[in-house]
């Protein structure tokens, strides 16, 4: 009895000497766009998959999660290609490996109606908001430029997506250059006059990414592969049938829910995003071809542009080496 007793106490002890090993934790940061990696977010797909808890914290713009991921308080998150090439000129040790959206025709100038605001120089001496370091900054800037207007030509505001919408429905602001959900909410009494798609077409093309601190990414193989193995079924998932996907009520609920718009605005607005396949991510179409691939050529375009409107200091010598296919690679 007395040995039997005192092999049961040595256990206890070493039980309590040894402390459980703790769940490993993840601070992911996201924003308001509508896309079907919202479905991943709510199924818990990726914490299934790794057994990773995941803190989701939601952002009001680039500028504000490139500033939480300098800070150390985020590891991974959703920047639109300005805020990305912003967060690299600035020498943060990130990377870029996956295209979360080609922005296409999701982003939109809209102007009020009854404004006297026909075309971008008409833009001249108005009030416009859009979020700073973010695509919509980035191209509205590049629009006023191409129709010979100076940023201070205009009054150009800061503000966040919930901001414009307060500020449109009090009339404080002509115009907007911004996103949905907001952007179907400002429609209703505005009319588009060019969209992120046409500016494209003029040579300014953005994106959204996920990007990660390279110190999370070489330290979590695993987590990498299988997070971007389930935003690449997903996007696969409503590619394959767009239709039976927003008619899914838990998928365009989960959509609305993480986004903060209407469940009835959403398959209109995921409509007018491209979401490209992991062959399409690994190519020279995107995340491929270093120098030469599409989105280190968006990067260094948009930095080159923001350094000229006084916005960045420096430019990097090269966006290339913070975009990888690795994890798309391995993913495939």
């Amino acid at each position: 009895m007395k040995h039997w007793l005192g092999g049961l106490l040595l256990a206890i002890a070493a039980a309590v000497a040894v402390p459980a090993m703790a769940q490993k934790t993840v601070t992911f940061a996201y924003q308001d766009m509508m896309n079907p990696w919202r479905w991943v977010q709510q199924s818990q797909e990726i914490e299934k998959a790794t057994g990773f808890k995941i803190n989701w914290r939601q952002f009001g713009g680039g500028g504000d999660v490139i500033r939480a991921m300098a800070s150390g308080d985020v590891q991974l998150g959703e920047v639109g290609s300005t805020g990305i090439a912003t967060a690299i000129s600035q020498g943060m040790d990130v990377e870029l490996f996956w295209i979360l959206e080609d922005i296409a025709a999701a982003e939109a100038l809209v102007v009020r109606n009854g404004s006297g605001i026909n075309s971008v120089a008409d833009l001249k001496g108005k009030k416009i908001g859009t979020p700073f370091v973010s695509t919509s900054h980035f191209q509205l800037l590049y629009a006023m430029q191409k129709a010979g207007l100076k940023p201070t030509d205009a009054q150009v505001l800061n503000m966040r997506p919930p901001e414009i919408a307060a500020a449109w429905e009090r009339g404080d602001i002509d115009a907007t250059f911004i996103w949905d959900p907001v952007l179907t909410t400002v429609k209703k009494n505005g009319k588009v006059l060019t969209t992120s798609g046409d500016i494209c077409k003029n040579g300014a093309c953005t994106f959204d990414g996920l990007i990660v601190t390279r110190k999370f990414a070489k330290e979590n193989p695993a987590f990498m592969v299988a997070l971007v193995k389930a935003v690449a079924k997903a996007d696969a998932d409503y590619r394959g049938n767009a239709k039976a996907w927003t008619g899914d009520q838990a998928k365009v609920a989960a959509v609305a829910k993480w986004s903060g718009g209407k469940p009835e605005d959403v398959a209109a607005s995921m409509a007018l995003y491209g979401f490209p396949s992991l062959k399409e991510q690994a190519s020279p179409t995107w995340l491929g071809g270093g120098a030469n691939g599409a989105a280190a050529k968006a990067l260094t375009q948009q930095a080159n542009f923001l350094k000229e409107q006084g916005r960045l200091q420096t430019v990097a010598p090269d966006y290339s080496k913070n975009v990888t296919v690795e994890w798309v690679t391995k993913a495939m």
